[in-house]
């Protein structure tokens, strides 16, 4: 049986042991280091490499997004999953655009938070039940769009009417609705708050 090697990364020790406790007697899981700090993952990241790290968003310091996006960068095959007690949607996404492969709550069962580290280290995505309508956002592979819907995606995103993005990229308003069709096929999607969703997910935009 192949073991996951994790790192519990949470700035309370109360909260580390916890955990510690709870995923030390899973079979096939293996607790190698505990953090206190983003400074102290990194540096553990470093010398161990291991295959996750449960980070909590709410650290002080560095706080966990921060962490996941150095992580990305320096570390790409060490796998993130958030635990936090925030089920806020900003948080969630920005985790998201980070690199965190899942976002549970601490007040998760034991059962969900395993369920969760199998499906990351399997390489998919997980979210606690209560995050689960931004699932579908995330996971997939981004769609594959013309430079010109890209730009129209991001106008309408941010509240532009058609009439305006015709302007401000100097073409008709018909195109900018046969763009905006297209959108719709390739997305399923069409109102502004979706479309925003979508264009942050996949890092093309920021709240």
């Amino acid at each position: 049986m192949t073991v996951v090697r994790l790192v519990i990364v949470d700035d309370h020790s109360l909260v580390r042991d916890g955990l510690r406790a709870r995923l030390s007697v899973v079979q096939g899981l293996q607790v190698i280091g505990e953090a206190a700090s983003g400074a102290e993952a990194l540096d553990l990241a470093a010398a161990d490499a291991p295959d996750l790290m449960l980070v909590d968003v709410g650290m002080r310091g560095m706080n966990g997004i921060e962490l996941a996006g150095l992580l990305r960068q320096r570390h790409p095959g060490i796998r993130v999953l958030m635990l936090s007690m925030y089920d806020n949607r900003e948080y969630v996404l920005s985790a998201i655009r980070a690199g965190a492969r899942g976002y549970v709550l601490k007040e998760s069962p034991t059962e969900e938070i395993l369920a969760a580290i199998g499906a990351v280290c399997a390489g998919g995505n997980y979210f606690s039940a209560q995050l689960s309508n931004l699932a579908t956002l995330v996971g997939a592979t981004p769609p594959q769009l013309t430079a010109r819907e890209h730009e129209v995606l991001l106008l309408l995103a941010h509240g532009r009417s058609n009439k305006l993005v015709a302007r401000e990229l100097d073409i008709s308003v018909r195109t900018v609705e046969t763009h905006r069709l297209s959108l719709r096929r390739k997305l399923g999607v069409d109102s502004a708050a979706e479309l925003l969703k979508i264009a942050v997910t996949n890092g093309w935009t920021t709240l």
